[in-house]
This record gives C-alpha cells, sequence and structure tokens, in this order.
C-alpha cells in the first residue's frame, strides 16, 4: 500500500488558538467536571477551533433547517477517499458500510452480530475503559490478554487466551484497539496479520476500534485492520471524531470485510437512526475538505510530544513516558514516585490538574496516568509544573 499519513502542513497550529479563559468558557464535560481552579488534561477532547469546512458545512445546514434524518452513502464515500490516500487502502467498499450512532455503540452492535449472551470478548488491558463497561453491559464477558511490557500486543499472551475462550464451544470476539488507547500503540501490518491468522485458526471475530486511525506521529503508519491478509472477515469502526474533535456530533462508520458483509447485512435498520444527520454532514465535511487543518494538528501533537518529554525530564524524572505513534493521549508510569495506585487522585488533590487513572484501563493500570496533550504548549507545561507541584 503506498500511503500519503502527513503532508507538510497549510494552515497554522490549532493547538495554538485558543487561551484558557476562552477554553473555560466551553460547557462540555472537560470543562465542566471539574471545578474552576481544576485545570483538566483527560478525556479525549482537543483544545482547538473547528476546521473552518466543518463550520462552514454546519452553518449552512442549519441556516437551511437541514436537519432532519440521515441519508445516503456521502460519509463512506468520504471515508474511503481518505482511507485510500492516507492509507494507500482501497478496500473500503462503501457498499459493506453501516453508519452508526457512535464508535462504542457501533461496538456494541457488531458484537451483536458475531456473539451471543454469555460469550467472551478478548480485550489487551491497559485499554480504554468503555472497552469493560460496554462489553459487561451487553452481557459478555471480558478476557484479558494483557499488553506485553513493551506496550505491543503480546502474541502468544494473546494466542493462549483465544484457545481458552473457545475451548468451550461457543462464538469469541477480539475486541482490537488500533491505534491503541491509552498507550498510543500503532501495530504493525505483521502482528495485525498475526492476529489475523490466529483469529483465523481459533474461530475469533475481531472487531476493530480504529476511531484514533487519522492521528499518526510523524513516521508512524496506521494499518487498518481488514486491509491485512486474513482480515477480511472482520468487522471495524471508523469515525472522524477523534482527529477532528466532533465528539459533541455524533457519528460513525461500521465497515465489513468482504468475508463479513453478510453479518453486516444483518444490522438492524434502525441502528441507523441514530447517528445525528448534521453529525454525518460535519464528518463528512472533515474527511473531504479537513486534511490540511488534519495536518496542521498533526505537527502540532508532535510538537507536544517532544515538549512533554522535555518538561516531564525537568520536572517529573521519575514519570516513565513513551511517546506513542498515534493518538493526543499520553500513558506516564509514575509508579516511581510513590503514589500509590492511583497517582491522579494525589496531582488532583495537591496539584489541581485532572488526570486519567490508570486504574480504570484495566490490568497494567495501577500506578499510571492518561494526559490528554491535546492543548497549547503554555497550558501543558503549567500541567506539568502542578503535577510536579502536588509532590513537594
Amino acid at each position: 500500500m503506498t500511503s500519503i499519513p502527513h503532508e507538510t502542513p497549510g494552515e497554522p497550529n490549532p493547538l495554538q488558538a485558543l487561551g484558557l479563559d476562552e477554553l473555560r468558557r466551553r460547557t462540555s464535560m472537560k470543562w465542566r467536571a471539574y471545578p474552576a481552579d481544576v485545570l483538566p488534561l483527560w478525556v479525549a477532547e482537543m483544545d482547538v477551533p473547528l476546521a473552518e469546512p466543518i463550520v462552514r458545512t454546519v452553518t449552512e445546514a442549519l441556516a437551511l433547517g437541514d436537519t432532519g434524518y440521515p441519508a445516503g452513502t456521502a460519509y463512506a464515500e468520504a471515508l474511503a477517499a481518505f482511507a485510500a490516500k492516507r492509507w494507500g487502502w482501497d478496500g473500503l467498499e462503501a457498499q459493506w458500510t453501516a453508519i452508526v450512532p457512535d464508535v462504542m455503540l457501533g461496538v456494541v452492535e457488531m458484537l451483536k452480530l458475531v456473539t451471543g449472551p454469555g460469550d467472551p470478548v478478548v480485550v489487551n488491558p491497559p485499554v480504554y475503559p468503555p472497552f469493560f463497561q460496554f462489553v459487561e453491559h451487553l452481557d459478555r464477558r471480558i478476557a484479558e490478554a494483557p499488553l506485553g511490557a513493551d506496550g505491543r500486543l503480546d502474541l502468544d499472551v494473546l494466542e493462549e487466551t483465544y484457545r481458552r475462550v473457545v475451548a468451550g464451544g461457543g462464538r469469541a470476539a477480539h475486541l482490537l484497539c488500533s491505534p491503541h488507547n491509552p498507550t498510543g500503540t500503532v501495530h504493525t501490518a505483521r502482528e495485525l496479520s498475526a492476529v489475523a491468522a490466529l483469529a483465523g485458526r481459533y474461530g475469533v471475530r475481531v472487531v476493530a476500534d480504529e476511531i484514533h486511525a487519522p492521528l499518526t506521529a510523524a513516521g508512524a503508519d496506521f494499518v487498518p485492520y481488514l486491509a491485512v491478509p486474513g482480515g477480511g472477515s472482520g468487522l471495524s469502526l471508523m469515525s472522524a471524531s477523534k482527529a477532528w474533535n466532533l465528539a459533541g456530533l455524533k457519528a460513525a462508520l461500521a465497515v465489513a470485510g468482504p468475508e463479513a458483509a453478510a453479518d453486516l447485512a444483518l444490522l438492524p435498520e434502525e441502528v441507523g437512526h441514530g447517528p445525528s444527520h448534521v453529525g454525518i454532514l460535519a464528518h463528512t465535511a472533515a474527511l473531504r475538505e479537513g486534511t490540511p487543518w488534519l495536518d496542521a494538528l498533526l505537527a502540532g501533537l508532535d510538537d507536544n510530544r517532544r515538549l512533554l518529554a522535555a518538561l516531564l525530564a525537568e520536572h517529573l524524572p521519575g514519570v516513565r513516558y513513551r511517546p506513542g505513534g498515534a493518538t493526543f493521549l499520553a500513558w506516564l508510569d509514575c509508579r516511581a514516585l510513590g503514589l500509590g495506585d492511583d497517582p491522579a487522585a494525589v496531582f488532583l488533590e495537591r496539584g489541581r490538574v485532572a488526570l486519567n487513572s490508570g486504574l480504570a484501563f484495566g490490568t497494567g493500570g495501577a500506578g499510571h496516568v492518561r494526559l490528554n496533550l491535546a492543548t497549547s504548549p503554555e497550558i501543558l507545561t503549567e500541567g506539568v509544573r502542578r503535577m510536579a507541584a502536588a509532590l513537594s
């Protein structure tokens, strides 16, 4: 596959566009969950203005009163064109897609298609906390195949877990986070091909959450799971939500590999009524016209990864940080600081900075925090300063 993961930014860095006073006017979860004296560096919302094509598209829709029910395949077509250019993948067919309300609700619907009540779902902790919450609420059983010490998929552990979950018969699925949240790991084509081979051998169905796919760091190449040999029986969930900061404009796509198209065809028709029509318009505009803005964001995130590493080395040398190859999240190992299993609680109480507690991410999360670095360099610097002050 020939891909163009990054282009030279043609727009200013959106992470430097908004000051703290402007951001505190926001009413979303990031800015309202904690008191005003707390600096929020937690939930996956970015401190950016929206890309101009998105603002224009949504404004025009509102002016026209175009706020009805979603229709058509424009979103899927836009994603297919984006995937072909950015990832060199031309296997995304609009006819093998379905609109779903958002990625996690789409995950639920995909798991309903390939598993039944009580069936096991494999996850790779430490991993995005809703993986546990949604799977258990769906009445499926979590089976953990933890990442290795290097933060990558441990294929030996994964095979043993596959073998164990299918031993009693029945169906099993693997809910794969790709790129991985919270570590930012970008799975390689070799790793994903190995997962597909194991899944085929043991009859495990892979459902891939690929929401962070557009957010790769310089030098990292995202590989769609459905593009690797043996991946055609998989199901993927994709969205412009994370890369263009559109969580409040709900829309996502379920994408089937060729051998999974018949499964996706069984998706109840009413699921497609859940996404926001205006959200779909916004996501489509992002994918079609928002790549210059995205490239400026990616360059800014690369700068912030370097800044965070330098700040930690200076102010918190006991914190271990391995910059991820994707996402705008940093996974920080704070175990050497002696703050116990939940250092986020200490940073909040003593430093007035909000981070995600690693405990919610499952096995491997104790003693860690997740930091959202999609903010200005000034706010990121203040956040690390507060973390360091919490130790004094």
